[in-house]
């Protein structure tokens, strides 16, 4: 066991030194390519932070305090850039959406709503996959936190698994594991407040651009193709790679107690629905989906209504949020150091973008996009794509807004498990190998690629976002 121990630890230095040295490297290269001083401090700085975020050489939130101190001491910005993230509405939603999560979780009822949809479907190894599928979408709609999801869901899948006869090690169990990973990460990046990468994207695009997204707008763009379009192609895929059968005397007992809902449940699920309903009105009403997202967990926590005890923030994941502030202030920094611009003028020249050519175009950024996640991980997209959105609108015609929506397409396709960190924290609970996940993600990219984006194009082109 501490042999064990000291190679992990090894592992974690070889990181670290890594990530530290490519940081430092990456400021002298700047330096020497005639950027200022500050210009090349900034790059080290922000390479650093996305190099230990992507490697996991720290934990996130020591990262992020990490980059804080080290903008703040090397005066690379003003505070209030570097601090943006804590004033950005990403923050507040990603904040609300884990004390409702924290909420679904110690009512029962998220138990309840998933073994509900679930269990009566495990009477065939396809309606069972398609099942986990359909929950994960479905509950990603009520609980805002992917991490929060499968902590909640695979319990019950894999209670599930086992009475369907699909046993450790078993085609069937790798199936529901990886049903539940993918289908919580990849299908929840259509809804707008339910993923990370989104909130950093929404929050970017906010602090450069200005520009605001609507929850339904939002949905309606992404949810057609990449939300019901994938899925369907997710179940198909599973069942095709990881073929098996139920038990036939299978009987789905874990299926929704039987009792009544409790008043906590009662009152979460009136919160939930009045939540869900005022995101899809915004745009009659306009309030932000985050203040309606921090409204609804401000109430979780209001002494009297039963639901959550105060102490209860005490034991809110607050590595997320701190993790999405300081991405928010790389994004800060790589703007007002001017990086964003060099990048992007590197960017045009190697991509073969054509004016005009709005499939061409569109297909260009959607590999952009998807690159970027291969190197830096989903999270980091929506960091290192926004800032070149700008100079991507002069090289295409394309609109501000649809060059923003474009990046989704990329990372929410996922090739290897470490891209989405929800994803690894699925395989780790339903004890499967990253290979299988390997062998998911490479004929989801495939099939995303050939089909799913010409797909996109024509219903973006139906609906007028091209």
């Amino acid at each position: 066991m501490q042999q064990r121990d000291s190679s992990v630890v090894a592992q974690l230095w070889i990181r670290l030194t890594t990530v530290v040295c490519g940081s430092a490297l990456l400021g002298v290269v700047l330096t020497q390519s005639g950027f200022s001083t500050r210009q090349a401090l900034a790059g080290a700085i922000a390479a650093f932070a996305m190099g230990g975020w992507a490697s996991a050489a720290l934990a996130e939130s020591t990262t992020a305090l990490t980059f804080f101190a080290l903008a703040t001491l090397g005066r690379i910005a003003e505070p209030k850039s570097i601090f943006v993230g804590f004033a950005s509405s990403s923050f507040w939603l990603v904040l609300g959406g884990m004390i409702v999560a924290q909420a679904m979780t110690k009512t029962g009822l998220g138990r309840r709503l998933a073994a509900l949809i679930c269990a009566p479907l495990a009477t065939s190894y396809p309606r069972l996959i398609g099942g986990v599928v359909l929950i994960s979408y479905l509950l990603a709609f009520l609980m805002p936190s992917n991490i929060g999801r499968i902590v909640l869901l695979m319990p019950i899948m894999l209670s599930i698994a086992d009475q369907a006869g699909l046993t450790d090690g078993s085609k069937g169990r790798i199936g529901v594991v990886l049903a539940t990973g993918f289908g919580t990460f990849a299908l929840s990046t259509t809804i707008l407040p339910s993923n990370v990468p989104n909130l950093i994207m929404a929050g970017a695009a906010e602090t450069i651009y200005g520009v605001h997204l609507s929850y339904l707008g939002y949905l309606t763009l992404h949810a057609p193709v990449l939300g019901l379009a994938k899925a369907a192609l997710l179940v198909v895929l599973i069942c095709s790679l990881f073929p098996d059968r139920v038990a036939a005397n299978t009987k789905a007992s874990l299926a929704a107690p039987s009792s009544a809902l409790s008043g906590e449940e009662t009152r979460l699920a009136v919160l939930l629905a009045a939540t869900l309903l005022l995101w899809l009105t915004e745009p009659w009403h306009g309030i932000a989906p985050a203040w309606i997202g921090l409204a609804a967990g401000a109430i979780c926590v209001m002494p009297g209504l039963g639901m959550l005890h105060p102490d209860a923030f005490n034991a809110i994941n607050h590595r997320t949020t701190l993790y999405v502030a300081a991405l928010l202030g790389v994004v800060a920094v790589i703007s007002d150091a001017g990086l964003g611009g060099a990048f992007g003028r590197v960017v045009l020249e190697a991509l073969p973008l054509r004016s005009g050519a709005d499939a061409w175009n569109f297909v260009m950024l959607t590999l952009l996009s998807f690159g970027i996640s291969l190197i830096a991980s989903a999270n980091a997209v929506g960091a290192i794509y926004t800032p070149l959105a700008a100079d991507l609108v002069r090289a295409t015609g394309l609109p501000l807004t649809s060059i923003l929506m474009i990046q989704v397409i990329g990372f929410s396709t996922v090739t290897f498990a470490y891209q989405a960190p929800p994803i690894m924290v699925a395989l780790g609970l339903g004890n499967v190998s990253i290979s299988h996940a390997t062998r998911l993600g490479l004929a989801m990219t495939a099939a995303v690629l050939l089909v799913l984006v010409p797909l996109d194009y024509g219903w973006w082109r139906l609906i007028g976002a091209l």
